[in-house]
């Protein structure tokens, strides 16, 4: 059988999980378009709120520690390693 067409839609009953949502934030004083998964964009929101910090200064937290990752994966990568935290009880 052949393989999948590139972006083709996968579905794991989460939505729409080719969308994805753009947000302007200031970084070090210069405006920075990041495209994430709603998904993501929440994780960071409740890690935001959590930490008592808006998702701009999560943000500007995720970029100052991302070395030569670029910003959307740092920010992913992030999102995924807080959630195991959350579950392990960690946090």
């Amino acid at each position: 059988m052949g393989r999948k067409a590139r972006g083709a839609d996968v579905s794991m009953g989460t939505g729409d999980m080719g969308s994805l949502k753009k947000r302007s934030i200031n970084l070090a004083g210069h405006a920075t378009s990041l495209a994430l998964e709603p998904e993501f964009w929440a994780v960071l929101q409740a890690a935001a709120t959590a930490d008592a910090i808006s998702i701009a200064g999560l943000i500007q937290r995720i970029d100052a520690g991302r070395g030569e990752r670029p910003l959307a994966s740092a920010c992913r990568v992030f999102a995924l390693l807080r959630c195991q935290a959350d579950q392990a009880g960690t946090i």
